[in-house]
């Protein structure tokens, strides 16, 4: 059977879509934590990269396109459905925000409730992601 690469694509932009409005709530729950480490000098107050928020939209959308490949792909062996879409969203979505943000929380003087907020973003956003692309995929007929 041959790849629906429309619908991945549709998926991939759509959990894309989904992933950031994920990304947006945490971020607004850790705007003063933010901006308390910008204060005490632990946080710069500008981005070493311009436009660092674009570049920070774009690579979500192609985490969120490759997972939608990684569901496509998954269907012939793991079946069809949410429940692969939530393994695979949970294996990339592990792989993507745990270990750096565990090391974040380790040995970094900031509060641990930014790299928890950081880690979740990613780990919570890749299952949202993949679920979404599994719901709009569609085998070609």
């Amino acid at each position: 059977m041959r790849l629906n690469t429309t619908r991945v694509w549709l998926g991939g932009i759509a959990g894309g879509v989904v992933w950031n409005a994920w990304g947006f709530f945490i971020q607004t729950r850790q705007t003063p934590f933010y901006e308390a480490m910008q204060k005490q000098g632990l946080f710069l107050k500008e981005s070493r990269y311009p436009f660092f928020v674009a570049h920070w939209l774009a690579l979500v959308f192609v985490m969120s396109i490759l997972i939608a490949y990684l569901y496509a792909w998954s269907r012939a062996t793991a079946g069809a459905g949410p429940k692969t879409a939530v393994k695979i969203g949970m294996i990339v979505g592990f792989c993507a925000g745990v270990p750096g943000n565990f090391a974040q929380a380790a040995w970094s003087p900031v509060p641990r409730i930014l790299p928890l907020g950081w880690m979740l973003e990613m780990w919570v956003g890749a299952i949202l992601a993949a679920v979404v692309a599994g719901f709009l995929y569609k085998d070609k007929s």
